[in-house]
């Protein structure tokens, strides 16, 4: 237990893509969705994105449809499906940025917490594969090992700093030394609530805010399977490369080792 954390958006921040819509098609091919399921979802994570997702009507409508698509779900199937996809879907996308920078909070004694509206049968994999135990995600209530379509707590907007508090809370961080990083402005109440927050890939609303309050805006742009090792520490340590605001710059990298492609455990 460290004496501090750094806390991490998941989509977009750490992984290049939503890890929600990352397993539609495995969804979709196990007859737990339909078609219609999986550009519905699309559409409302990609409104909810576009318009910031800080209203709370939209999340909760996001929230009651989700919970409703999952009704009647067999867990131990979700967890296998995402077991059996994880290194496919997710493992390319991890952006290498992100892997060196929770390295080098892990490397300072701080815990590292994932942080995802997503669920948390699909984040705590996630954060396995990064070497991260510390979850905050959404939790679907499940009776007789289906979800039972009730929402026992949403990871998303202002809820996810209630989790925050309750974390710091039970391990004994102080939030103004702990850190967050995200890429929207739905988690401005995140940010908000730590000493050393960062905007990483801020969508247009979070980069006014990151520029109004000085906040380092990060640009991850390398997204490379984990099982790709750098043969050096990159030229420009992550830390190093917190943006100014209005200031662009780019990350360098070392050459990446070539290794043999390896399936992650479930």
């Amino acid at each position: 237990m460290g004496l501090s954390a750094a806390f991490f958006d998941l989509d977009k921040t750490v992984i290049a893509k939503s890890s929600a819509l990352a397993f539609g098609r495995p969804f979709y091919r196990d007859g737990l969705i339909s078609r219609r399921d999986m550009v519905k979802s699309a559409y409302a994570q990609l409104m909810f994105r576009l318009g910031g997702g800080t209203d709370e009507q939209a999340m909760a409508r996001t929230r009651d449809y989700l919970a409703a698509l999952c009704k009647g779900w067999r867990v131990e199937q979700v967890q296998q499906i995402v077991a059996e996809t994880l290194d496919e879907l997710i493992n390319p996308y991890v952006y290498a940025e992100a892997a060196t920078l929770i390295a080098e909070h892990q490397a300072a004694g701080r815990d590292v917490v994932l942080v995802s509206a997503s669920g948390d049968e699909m984040v705590r994999p996630i954060g396995a594969l990064l070497g991260i135990t510390d979850i905050i995600a959404t939790r679907m209530s499940i009776v007789d090992g289906r979800y039972s379509g009730e929402v026992e707590f949403y990871a998303a907007g202002p809820s996810k700093v209630v989790g925050v508090r309750e974390l710091a809370a039970e391990r004994g961080y102080h939030l103004a030394d702990c850190y967050a990083y995200s890429d929207s402005s739905s988690d401005l109440p995140l940010l908000e609530s730590v000493g050393h927050p960062s905007a990483v890939n801020p969508d247009r609303a979070l980069r006014r805010a990151a520029a109004e309050n000085k906040w380092p805006v990060l640009e991850f742009r390398h997204p490379i399977p984990l099982s790709r090792r750098l043969r050096d520490r990159p030229a420009v340590p992550v830390a190093a490369a917190a943006l100014s605001v209005g200031v662009g710059a780019a990350i360098g990298f070392a050459i990446y080792a070539r290794h043999r492609r390896t399936r992650t455990p479930a």
